[in-house]
C-alpha cells in the first residue's frame, strides 16, 4: 500500500490530518515544500496539497503533481477563482480550510475510488470484504472501524491471502521494526483485530501458526 502524501508547512494541521488518516487505515508521508512534493508524488497513492508553501504557490505545481498521482488541494484560499483554476490544472478535488476530518476522509476515499476506474482491489473472506485501495473493511456490508495499524495488518494478510505471513515480515512491514521490539504489540493487535472482525460463519478469518505467523483464510 502506497502512502498518502501530505504537503503542508503547518505542523499542527499536518499532524491532525495524518492522525485522522492513520486512524482510518491509511499510511502517510509528510513534506513541507513543493520541491519535496514533486519528488515524492509519483510514489504516493494520493497527494493532499496546500497552496501556501514556503518555496512557491502550490497552483504552479498542480499540473505536474496531478500527472503523477490523484490530487486534492487543501487551502485556506476559498475563492472560486482558485478552486476553478486548481481543478482545471488537474486537481481531483478542492477542500477549503477549515474542514472536518470526517469530510477529509470521505473525499479521500471518493477520489481513490474514482482513480481506480472501478477496478478496485477487494479481497473476500467469507462475509468479510477488504478493500485494499481505500483502504477499509466491512462485514456483511457493515463497515468495521479499525485503527491504522489494525487496517495495515489486515491489508497485509489480505494481500497474501491463503499464505502464512511470518511474524518477522509483519513486524517489518506494519511497524517498520524488528520483531523483538513489537512481538507483544503484534499479539495484542491480532487479538483486537479478531475481536472487531467477530466470529466467522465458517472458520477463523485469521489462522494462527504458532511461532511462525498468521494467514487470512482463503
Amino acid at each position: 500500500m502506497r502512502p498518502i502524501l501530505v504537503v503542508d508547512d503547518e505542523p499542527e494541521l499536518a499532524e491532525a490530518v495524518i492522525s485522522a488518516l492513520e486512524r482510518h487505515g491509511f499510511e502517510c508521508d509528510w513534506v513541507t515544500t513543493l520541491a519535496d512534493a514533486m519528488t515524492r508524488a509519483s510514489k504516493a497513492e494520493l497527494v493532499l496539497l496546500d497552496l501556501g508553501l514556503p518555496d512557491g504557490d502550490g497552483l504552479t505545481a498542480c499540473a505536474q503533481i496531478a500527472g503523477q498521482a490523484p490530487l486534492i488541494v487543501i487551502s485556506a484560499r476559498g475563492d472560486e477563482v482558485d478552486r476553478v483554476l486548481a481543478l482545471e490544472l488537474g486537481a481531483d478535488d478542492y477542500l477549503s480550510k477549515p474542514f472536518s476530518t470526517r469530510e477529509l476522509i470521505a473525499r479521500c476515499r471518493a477520489v481513490l475510488r474514482r482513480s481506480t476506474n472501478g477496478q478496485r482491489s477487494v479481497v473476500h473472506c467469507f462475509d468479510l470484504d477488504i478493500d485494499l485501495d481505500v483502504p477499509e473493511a466491512s462485514r456483511a456490508g457493515q463497515p468495521i472501524v479499525l485503527t491504522g495499524k489494525e487496517m495495515a495488518l489486515l491489508a497485509l494478510l489480505a494481500r497474501h491471502q491463503g499464505t502464512t505471513v511470518r511474524r518477522t515480515t509483519i513486524a517489518n512491514e506494519v511497524w517498520d521494526s524488528n520483531l523483538a521490539y513489537v512481538g507483544r504489540t503484534l499479539d495484542v493487535h491480532i487479538s483486537s483485530l479478531r475481536t472487531k472482525l467477530g466470529p466467522s460463519p465458517v472458520t477463523a478469518y485469521i489462522e494462527t501458526y504458532h511461532g511462525v505467523g498468521y494467514r487470512l483464510h482463503r
